[in-house]
C-alpha cells in the first residue's frame, strides 16, 4: 500500500430555486463535514434568486457562484437557455468531478445537459418521480425524464422511483435508493423551530413582520401553498373558491403563503384578500414555514416537497392536483389527492375538520419518504459512482 490519503472529490451542487436550495442544503452541510474527502461549490442560477438565498441562508449558507440569470417575466426558454449557457461556463472553468442538480426545475434540466457537453458527470437527487403525463406537471415532468437520460447517477428517493428508472433502461449499477433529503431538511428544522405563536411572519404587501399571535386566528388553521403552472389560472380560481367556502367555517383559519409569481398573486388576492380569517402572507423563511406546519391542522398544497415535508411533521395532506408524482404518501395514507374542483377540495377538508377519526388516522402513518441520512447516501452514492468508496446500502422505508 502507498499510504497516500484518497483524492479530494470536487462536487459542483446547483441551485435554482427555494425548494431545490432547501432539498440540497442538507447535502452541503454533509459534505463540509467530510473536508477530506469532499469539497463543494454550490452555485444558484438565480432563477428564484432572493428566494433561494433566503432558503440557503437559514442553513446558514452562501452561493459560492451566482449566474443571476432572472429577468422579469422570462418564459420558459429564456429561463433555460440563460442557465444552460451560465452552468456550461462555470462547469468548463471549474471541471468539478460531478454536477449534482436536484428534482425537476429549469435548472434541473440545464445543469444535466450542461455537463454532459462538458463530459462531467451528472448526479440526479430526487431521481425517478414519475406522473405518466408529460404535460402534467408542466414542464416539470419533462425536466425531471430529460435529466433521467443525461445523468449518471441516479438518487431515488423510493424503491418505486427506482422502478420507473428500471423501466426507462437506466441500467440498476447506477440507481441508488437514498431517501429524500428534505427529510433530513426538515428534521434540521424541527430541531431548531419555535412555538407557532412566537413565530414572525409578513402579511402580503405589508413589508413589515408580524407576530404570528398577533393576527388572532383560531387555534385550528390550515396551511396552504399553490402555485404550479399547470393550475394557472383557472385550476388555482377553483382552490380559492374552495378556501373562501372553508374559511365561512367557525373556528377555522387559513394562512396562504402567496407564490411571489404575479399571476399567482393577480388571482390570490383579489379573491381571498378581504376574506374573513384568511390571511395572506410572504412566504417565509424555511424555519418559520416548518413552524407554521408543526403549529397547523393540515395543509393543502400543490407544491410536491410539502407532500414530503409533513408527513414528516405529522400532519396530513391534502394535494390539489389532478396527478402526484409522489404517490407514496397516498398509499401511506399520509397524503390525499384531491383535485382542483371546488366542491371536492370543501369536502375533503371538512371530513379533516369534522371526523376526529379520519384525522387521526391519516396522521397517525409514518413518513415513506427518509430517515433524516439521506444526504450522507448521496454523497456517499456519487463518490461510489467515481471510484472513491464503496456503494452504500440502499433506504429501506419502514413500510
Amino acid at each position: 500500500m502507498s499510504g497516500r490519503a484518497p483524492r479530494q472529490a470536487h462536487l459542483m451542487i446547483v441551485a435554482g430555486t427555494r425548494p431545490e436550495a432547501t432539498k440540497l442544503a442538507p447535502i452541503v452541510l454533509a459534505a463540509r463535514r467530510r473536508p477530506s474527502a469532499i469539497r463543494v461549490s454550490l452555485v444558484a442560477t438565480g432563477q428564484h434568486r432572493e428566494m433561494t438565498r433566503q432558503a440557503l441562508g437559514v442553513f446558514g449558507l452562501v452561493p459560492d457562484i451566482d449566474l443571476d440569470i432572472m429577468q422579469e417575466r422570462q418564459s420558459l426558454a429564456d429561463v433555460t437557455c440563460r442557465s444552460l449557457a451560465g452552468l456550461d461556463g462555470v462547469i468548463r472553468e471549474h471541471r468539478p468531478d460531478a454536477v449534482l442538480v436536484q428534482g425537476d426545475t429549469l435548472a434541473v434540466a440545464a445543469g444535466a445537459l450542461a455537463a454532459f457537453f462538458q463530459q462531467v458527470p451528472a448526479v440526479h437527487v430526487e431521481a425517478g418521480l414519475r406522473t405518466g403525463n408529460i404535460h402534467d406537471p408542466f414542464p416539470e415532468e419533462m425536466n425531471r425524464r430529460l435529466a433521467g437520460q443525461l445523468c449518471s447517477v441516479h438518487c431515488a428517493p423510493t424503491p418505486r422511483s427506482r422502478e420507473h428508472l428500471l423501466r426507462e433502461g437506466i441500467p440498476p449499477e447506477a440507481i441508488y435508493i437514498t431517501g429524500n433529503t428534505v427529510t433530513d431538511a426538515i428534521q434540521w428544522a424541527a430541531e431548531r423551530v419555535r412555538e407557532p405563536g412566537a413565530l414572525r411572519i409578513t402579511p402580503l404587501g405589508s413589508g413589515e413582520p408580524v407576530a404570528f399571535a398577533s393576527l388572532g386566528l383560531p387555534d385550528r388553521y390550515v396551511v396552504v401553498t399553490a402555485h404550479r403552472r399547470e393550475n394557472i389560472p383557472d385550476r388555482l380560481t377553483r382552490i380559492c373558491a374552495a378556501l373562501a367556502e372553508l374559511a365561512g367555517r367557525p373556528s377555522i383559519g387559513i394562512v396562504f403563503a402567496v407564490h411571489p409569481n404575479p399571476a399567482v398573486r393577480e388571482i390570490v388576492q383579489p379573491m381571498l384578500g378581504l376574506v374573513p380569517s384568511v390571511v395572506l402572507i410572504e412566504p417565509p423563511d424555511y424555519l418559520t414555514f416548518a413552524g407554521l406546519m408543526a403549529g397547523c391542522t393540515f395543509l393543502i398544497t400543490d407544491s410536491g416537497g410539502v407532500q414530503e415535508e409533513a408527513p414528516a411533521l405529522r400532519r396530513p395532506v391534502l394535494v390539489v392536483r389532478e396527478t402526484t408524482e409522489r404517490p407514496e404518501g397516498v398509499a401511506a395514507g399520509v397524503a390525499r389527492l384531491v383535485g382542483t374542483r371546488t366542491e371536492d377540495i370543501v369536502r375533503a377538508a371538512t371530513q379533516l375538520l369534522d371526523d376526529p377519526v379520519a384525522y387521526a388516522e391519516m396522521q397517525s402513518h409514518e413518513s415513506p419518504y427518509g430517515d433524516g441520512a439521506c444526504a450522507d447516501r448521496v454523497l456517499d452514492a456519487t463518490l461510489h459512482h467515481l471510484g472513491l468508496g464503496p456503494r452504500p446500502k440502499d433506504y429501506v422505508p419502514t413500510h
